[in-house]
């Protein structure tokens, strides 16, 4: 009967390697489609500032230039993919969807006035070009904080694959010495087989033999305890191993299923609420234009009501689904026969898992209280950009007030939103709170990442070690807990290979 092929070092590294390479083409993807999106979103803007730019003029020729303004950009939107999707099944994002309605609004309309050609040229075009430069802006920010934590999802890869390569060297030893000792057995069962009765051996072949089974004695006490030391060597490699893994699927899995989540909202941040309010303030002029527009109009409030982030990036990942669709989990890859897919609790290491989970529970308690704070500030400061974002200033019914004179009609335009002298300080503060709420989120990330594998350690220690184990360490001797005291006061007590596989969450923060 053959024995069963089992998977060589390189053919192990090459399936890694391979599975890294998937998953670093999908991040330099999403990093790619983040771009597209904003390019796509940007031109939106560019788009709509065209375009209340050309209706301001042809405002001032009546209705029979509006249906060829329709015409030009409904012409430029029939061969997109946008466009095919509306007449599909309308599955479009929001933003999109409002522009459509726009154009086919513009067909409904039959008159213009003053005061709505001076509304769109001075409010609704700058409030479509701070968007644009807002969309510009935030998303550069959120690049930086994607590429830092694709950075670090790298580090932890890359940190499964060293844990994962030591395992196996220190696996390979453990066979080597193995090996041996079996050799040395075997060959004091050869010297002890090859004896002859004592009565017809002379008295210098006895000490010679004497000597010869002292010296394959020691030989195998020599090999016993090498295989002894390369075996607690591969077993604790093992379970750090295994403990590595986990926690790298734990990161995978939160950065693909959270932390995209979290980075698109970024990119959206005060985007659907600004476009919202620039969409009302043409909503606000057409209402006090023409009340006979009403039904037409409230279509587009439907629209403009419908502007939802959440829902639009839902949209946005199914448009890309090979971007964001989260790898597949990195499996135990067993070596040249080791059947031992779990963690191992066997007497030489099981005190030192028990204070590993003790010290993970209790850096884990520290760090979940510390986050917890971070989250409540990030929450608040998320809240106060909402506020600023979200204000209600798109009513311009004031400069539809019946005046004998036409220059009252320009100083009223001239206080709307965009000329008061407090914008400035107000789109100050809002970058800077912007700023703050960046930092605080990173942090978030930072600290939530760190909690996220340090869970996934101690969930897997728990689920090992067992209350009964736990119990039963509590109750060793008084050796155990001097040795135990030695492995907290510092790791200089420690044997050399445990010092080096000591885990970072061990450190002080």
């Amino acid at each position: 009967m053959s024995s069963p092929r089992f998977k060589k070092d390189k053919e192990i590294i090459v399936e890694y390697e391979s599975q890294v390479k998937e998953i670093r083409a999908q991040l330099v993807e999403q990093q790619k489609c983040l771009d597209q999106q904003t390019e796509v979103r940007v031109q939106l803007l560019q788009d709509l500032q065209d375009f209340f730019r050309k209706k301001a003029e042809i405002e001032m020729e009546y209705s029979r230039n509006l249906e060829k303004l329709a015409e030009r950009f409904m012409a430029k939107t029939r061969s997109t993919k946008d466009h095919q999707q509306y007449k599909k099944d309308q599955n479009l994002l929001s933003p999109v969807n409002c522009w459509y309605l726009l154009l086919n609004q513009v067909r409904r309309e039959s008159k213009d006035h003053a005061t709505l050609s001076d509304i769109y040229l001075n409010n609704v075009i700058m409030r479509f070009m701070q968007i644009s430069e807002d969309s510009t802006r935030l998303l550069k920010k959120s690049k930086e904080i994607a590429f830092q934590l694709q950075e670090d999802l790298m580090k932890v890869l890359n940190e499964l694959y060293t844990v994962m390569k030591t395992y196996h060297m220190y696996h390979t030893e453990s066979i080597s010495a193995e090996g041996k000792l079996k050799e040395a057995e075997k060959q004091e069962e050869k010297q002890i087989g090859r004896g002859d009765p004592v009565f017809s051996i002379r008295m210098e072949d006895k000490n010679a033999r004497r000597s010869s089974v002292k010296k394959i004695e020691k030989m195998k006490e020599k090999r016993q305890a090498k295989y002894s030391e390369n075996k607690l060597k591969s077993i604790k490699a093992r379970n750090e191993y295994l403990l590595t893994l986990e926690a790298s699927n734990s990161s995978v899995f939160k950065y693909y299923i959270h932390d995209l989540s979290d980075l698109i909202d970024c990119c959206d941040l005060g985007y659907h609420a600004s476009l919202n309010r620039a969409l009302r303030t043409y909503l606000s002029a057409e209402y006090n234009l023409e009340t006979s527009r009403h039904e037409g109009l409230d279509i587009i409030e439907n629209a403009v009501d419908s502007l939802d982030p959440r829902s639009d990036r839902q949209r946005f990942m199914e448009m890309f689904p090979t971007a964001f669709c989260p790898p597949a989990k990195f499996e135990f890859q067993s070596h040249m026969g080791d059947e031992v897919c779990q963690i191992s609790v066997q007497p030489p290491v099981n005190g030192e898992l028990i204070l590993r989970f003790q010290q993970l529970q209790s850096r884990l308690a520290t760090l979940k209280i510390e986050n917890e704070e971070i989250k409540k500030t990030s929450e608040a400061t998320l809240t106060t950009i909402q506020d600023m974002v979200t204000i209600e200033d798109y009513d311009v019914s004031e400069c539809f007030h019946h005046s004998r004179s036409t220059e009252s009609v320009k100083s009223t335009v001239s206080e709307t939103y965009l000329s008061k002298p407090s914008i400035a300080k107000r789109r100050a503060n809002q970058q800077e709170t912007e700023q703050f709420y960046f930092m605080k989120f990173r942090e978030f990330l930072e600290g939530s990442n760190l909690i996220s594998k340090l869970q996934a350690k101690h969930d897997l220690l728990k689920r090992t070690l067992g209350e009964g184990h736990r119990a039963d360490y509590m109750t060793t001797s008084q050796r155990n807990v001097c040795d135990r005291r030695r492995l907290i006061e510092g790791e200089d007590t420690l044997p050399q290979e445990v010092r080096m596989g000591t885990p970072w969450e061990q450190r002080s923060p």
